[in-house]
């Protein structure tokens, strides 16, 4: 546990779920870890208890469970969510999913949940924001960040001109919807502010955007707990990046501003988010964030200062561990937030060079 973590507190230590196999953290709140074949090798799910009015008889509550988050498409992520239906559910229908967001481990098999447990009498509905529900769809269809022409002409204008990478990111034309194949055709739509009633609990919307287009974390007040998606993590930091999409994005401006909307919650919130074990000490996670990203815009702007940079000069900056092609494409993504907050804020200049690289220095330098 590093220094950061040990001003947290865990309130179920190091305990974590059995594959297959939930905690229930909250009542009615059952936690659920599915693996992920990357770096970041796991995403928490959870299992709501819920009631929702049947669909053909009036006044009649069919009661089931709603899905928080889904993993992505794998044949080890189906297996174990067969695992989950037949230990975990009390014999109970899953009656929604919603997703925090449009990145693949979130809603990747969504479109399976939702198809496996729509019956002749009850359609299980996708609930997401508009902006991530429709980026996944057009994302499921083509690519979005991480592949294609596109990403490596972008990824190029920032100094990511190695040919072997550059070729890499060309070909992964496929990649977000390998792992995103299709997504639900019709949906609710969720928003800042909505309610939702689950389990006779109301659950907040609170929408937050930098680390995608508008994430939706769910706060319940009664039961004393905020799922935060991706948007507050207890041991890493949020990836907050710049994409070929939206290439003049100021996307960590948009995340620390979000973050601080946590701020009215209580400091014993107890914080259930997509990666890590749940915690308490919000508050204190949410300082930790800023103060982690004020050092690193200020290591940013003091290796501009020494010469112009791009945003791959800055990736030996703020990372200096070995990084392999899809941690370097986050990577990427990151160091162009970090350079743009302080373009926009006006303590750097962009400039182009002759070789179509984009540098960043010193405002009136």
């Amino acid at each position: 546990m590093n220094l950061l973590e040990q001003q947290l507190h865990y309130p179920l230590g190091d305990v974590l779920p059995e594959p297959g196999a939930s905690i229930e953290v909250a009542p009615g709140v059952k936690w659920l870890r599915m693996a992920l074949p990357f770096a970041l090798d796991h995403i928490n799910l959870w299992l709501l208890r819920d009631e929702m009015p049947s669909q053909t008889t009036p006044g009649e509550m069919l009661q089931g469970w709603t899905v928080v988050d889904c993993c992505i498409t794998r044949d080890e992520a189906r297996a174990q969510w067969e695992q989950v239906f037949a230990r975990e559910l009390e014999g109970l229908p899953i009656l929604r999913v919603v997703v925090t967001h449009m990145h693949p481990d979130h809603i990747g098999l969504a479109h399976w949940l939702c198809e496996r447990w729509t019956t002749a009498t009850h359609v299980c509905r996708l609930w997401a924001s508009a902006t991530d529900y429709l980026s996944a769809r057009l994302g499921s269809q083509s690519t979005t960040g991480f592949g294609g022409d596109a990403a490596a002409r972008f990824f190029a204008m920032h100094g990511l001109t190695d040919p072997d990478s550059v070729e890499k990111i060309r070909a992964r034309t496929g990649y977000y919807a390998g792992m995103v194949p299709a997504v639900p055709a019709s949906y609710c739509r969720i928003m800042d502010g909505s309610v939702i009633t689950i389990g006779g609990r109301a659950w907040r919307c609170i929408s937050g955007h930098g680390h995608a287009p508008e994430h939706i974390a769910l706060h319940s007040e009664d039961a004393g707990v905020l799922i935060s998606g991706d948007m507050v993590l207890p041991r890493i930091s949020t990836n907050v990046s710049v994409y070929e999409q939206e290439p003049e994005a100021n996307s960590l401006a948009l995340f620390l501003a979000s973050i601080d909307k946590f701020l009215p919650l209580p400091e014993s919130t107890l914080v259930l988010p997509s990666h890590g074990k749940p915690f308490t000490g919000l508050h204190t996670r949410i300082q930790q964030l800023h103060d982690h990203h004020r050092d690193r815009l200020a290591e940013v702007m003091q290796a501009c200062a020494a010469q112009p940079c791009s945003a791959a000069d800055i990736l030996p900056v703020m990372f200096r561990r070995p990084l392999d092609l899809h941690q370097t494409t986050f990577a990427m993504g990151e160091a162009i937030a970090h350079l743009h907050l302080l373009w926009f804020d006006g303590q750097l200049q962009r400039c182009v060079g002759a070789d179509g690289i984009y540098r960043f220095s010193p405002s009136g330098g």
